[in-house]
């Protein structure tokens, strides 16, 4: 999918989330763009109980929001540790970023250009990543070590695996991180900020690098509401990884679970007349893993590396509630496999011109068939 056709003003970041924006405001003050195709109606979230029906189902993430980002040294130059995954051994993805003197952080290119390098050395070191060679260590809070191992993905070195001694993970996290942050937000926030009503604990201390923010505007009165309307819930799990801020590349192999309950659900709503709807492109791509090529939704758990695109379509989701996308995001080819590219298109036209805001603290958007 070529980058969408608008330009989003940077003054349509949402700098901080909807309940601090104002007195009397919650979570779900925030707005709701309705694309059905290309017609397109605005509303408030909290309408979003008239425009689903009795029997539709949402599949919600249950991932709870890490604190993953952990200060650290490799020498003497400051870097900023952005955990991303727990691997199976027992190692961690992580990312390393340099601090930008504005409390969030930068690719190591950027930090390269700002220093003065040429272009071209720039290019190569963004190419290469901020972590590497391998072997290199890095020093952590708490008498905590880290030492980079091997890069993910053959893909590039943004991601590396990484084994830590000297602390255990979750238990670093809780006392030294806090909550990734990127250079539109305002100021830092508290984790509960970025949990969602949805969040679970997991007891081996996984959960998402990033929050899964589609169902940030839900709140507890909202679910009894939709509840009480006949709208059901099906949870499952997808502990999303660190995003590219800059570059925009498809997701990288995830955890996810599917229980058999949740797929029994689904599976139910669809041979009836209600509509599935995501909440969400980490619960899209969980419920598109457990999928077989005959539409059925079987319970799975482990590792996707689905990337859900025009071509591949969906095999389950009749709808989508997601945040609203950069148009060079690879998130939108998902968009696209739901609701087609005119309704992508029309329906962001729509939005830059009705000055919605952007980003995990902004206003979301609902795609229905």
């Amino acid at each position: 999918m070529s980058p969408l056709a608008v330009r989003v003003p940077q003054e349509l970041s949402a700098r901080v989330p909807a309940e601090q924006r104002g007195p009397g405001l919650d979570r779900d003050g925030v707005r709701l763009l309705v694309s059905r195709g290309t017609e397109v109606s605005h509303h408030g979230f909290a309408e979003l109980p008239g425009l689903l029906r009795a029997g539709d189902l949402l599949v919600v993430n249950t991932s709870p929001t890490l604190a993953a980002a952990v200060d650290g040294r490799v020498g003497h130059a400051r870097v900023v540790v952005h955990f991303s995954t727990r691997g199976d051994d027992g190692r961690w993805a992580v990312e390393l970023r340099e601090p930008d003197g504005r409390g969030t952080t930068r690719a190591r290119a950027e930090a390269a250009e700002a220093a003065g390098l040429p272009r071209a050395r720039a290019e190569s070191v963004e190419a290469r990543g901020c972590g590497g060679p391998a072997g290199t260590k890095v020093r952590l809070p708490g008498g905590a070590r880290l030492v980079l191992e091997e890069p993910l993905s053959a893909r590039g070195e943004r991601l590396w695996w990484a084994r830590v001694s000297g602390a255990e993970v979750p238990a670093l996290l809780r006392e030294h991180g806090r909550p990734i942050r990127y250079s539109y937000t305002e100021r830092d926030q508290p984790l509960s900020v970025y949990q969602t009503v949805f969040a679970l604990p997991y007891a081996d201390g996984t959960g998402s690098a990033e929050m899964p923010s589609a169902a940030r505007p839900f709140t507890a009165r909202l679910v009894a509401e939709l509840v009480s309307r006949g709208v059901q819930f099906a949870p499952v799990t997808l502990h999303t990884g660190v995003a590219s801020a800059e570059s925009h590349e498809p997701p990288y192999p995830e955890r996810f679970a599917v229980p058999r309950a949740s797929a029994r659900l689904i599976n139910a709503v669809r041979a009836g007349d209600g509509r599935v709807v995501a909440v969400g492109t980490t619960a899209v791509r969980a419920v598109e893993s457990a999928a077989g090529a005959d539409g059925v939704v079987r319970a799975r758990a482990g590792w996707t590396d689905l990337v859900v695109t025009p071509e591949r379509g969906v095999r389950v989701v009749d709808g989508l509630l997601t945040g609203l996308h950069e148009p060079e995001a690879s998130h939108l080819l998902m968009l696209e496999a739901v609701a087609g590219r005119a309704a992508i298109d029309r329906g962001y036209e729509a939005a830059v011109r009705r000055r919605y805001l952007w980003h995990e603290f902004g206003d979301v958007h609902l795609l229905l068939p």
